[in-house]
């Protein structure tokens, strides 16, 4: 039976603009006929993607999102000596494994999500070809570039895919769903004014600058389910691996934060209540506590937390392991639940 982890966070974000909408204000949402605050999925792993644990603990098992592995690539060769056209001719016939290639550029028309193996690979084939071997096509040159499975954990984590090269998309083994405010709440708007530090009394006596931006202020409820089985799948069967990713995703999702407007509010919030569950039942995020907003209080929202889990599982006959971090109480630790989560690992069938 397949193992689940799910993490349920509320964290408390002070006056800030994480995670903007088109016209640069905070994202919002309506719920239960309340307005929210809303940080998007997107943006939340991407705060974990480029948190300092993924950077240190997972250094050489990341992977990179982009557009340019063979404008990089072409680049490299030309540093390596070798004439710009024929560094162009076998960056563009390697980089369309990936994904079609701009017409005007090497850059591809889609982003791909590349692992460290991947780019190893397509060096190594470069440097065959430089060497006077000649470029595989089609089928046989992404046999011998693309991975279904290797040592990336963001890409085990978050899923990837290939539209040229389906068979070697990714399922996510890690689910991130919207964070919303339990309570209440709305984009306030601030206006501001710059003083121009150069201009005299004599001048107009007026602002430099002036503008205006949104900022909004709650406890979110952040949640994540983690398919263990399905990460070590990814990562080749690595277990150990396995575990060190899930404990810095623990971490990261304790304490990452999208950067929006970071430098004009310093928002720098950490999970003040963890619930992380690990179990073989069919996951159940814990929204329905606050589809109905509560008061504005951490304590209400972790009252209102345990008590649609304990109603869900009597309900259903459910029953999950569970480890709390109560950061007013005392109760529990970051180290403690990332112990408790990674060794999830250790349920994961041999055939995984």
């Amino acid at each position: 039976m397949t193992t689940f982890l799910q993490f349920h966070l509320l964290t408390t974000y002070p006056l800030s603009n994480p995670n903007r909408d088109d016209q640069g204000r905070p994202k919002q949402a309506l719920i239960g006929g309340s307005p929210r605050l809303r940080i998007s999925s997107q943006s939340l792993k991407r705060a974990i993607r480029e948190s300092s644990y993924f950077a240190q603990d997972l250094a050489g098992h990341t992977g990179t999102r982009t557009r340019r592995l063979a404008t990089e690539l072409k680049s490299e060769l030309i540093g390596q000596g070798v004439s710009e056209q024929q560094a162009g001719d076998i960056a563009t016939g390697i980089g369309v494994a990936f994904s079609k290639l701009d017409k005007d550029t090497t850059n591809a028309t889609t982003l791909a999500f590349i692992s460290p193996e991947e780019w190893a690979l397509a060096r190594d084939l470069a440097a065959r070809a430089v060497a006077g071997e000649a470029l595989p096509e089609g089928k046989e040159l992404k046999k011998l570039v693309l991975r279904r499975a290797d040592g990336a954990v963001d890409i085990a984590m978050f899923g990837r895919m290939l539209a040229d090269s389906p068979d070697y998309n990714r399922d996510a083994a890690v689910q991130v769903a919207h964070a919303f405010t339990t309570h209440r709440a709305q984009v306030q708007d601030d206006w501001f004014a710059a003083v121009d530090d150069l201009k005299t009394r004599e001048e107009d006596s007026g602002a430099g600058h002036i503008g205006e931006h949104g900022f909004g202020s709650g406890i979110y409820y952040i949640y994540a389910c983690v398919n263990v089985d399905l990460l070590v799948e990814n990562l080749s069967g690595d277990r150990e691996l396995a575990e060190r990713g899930i404990a810095s995703l623990v971490r990261a999702l304790a304490t990452a934060t999208p950067k929006g407007k970071q430098n004009s509010h310093a928002h720098h919030p950490r999970a003040g209540f963890i619930r992380v569950e690990r179990g073989t039942e069919q996951p159940r995020d814990l929204s329905g506590a606050f589809h109905k907003a509560v008061a504005a209080d951490e304590r209400v929202s972790i009252a209102a937390l345990n008590e649609m889990a304990e109603r869900l599982d009597k309900a259903y006959d459910m029953s999950f392991e569970h480890a709390v971090m109560d950061v007013a109480m005392g109760e529990g630790s970051l180290s403690e639940i990332a112990r408790f989560a990674s060794d999830a690992v250790k349920g994961v069938s041999a055939d995984a």
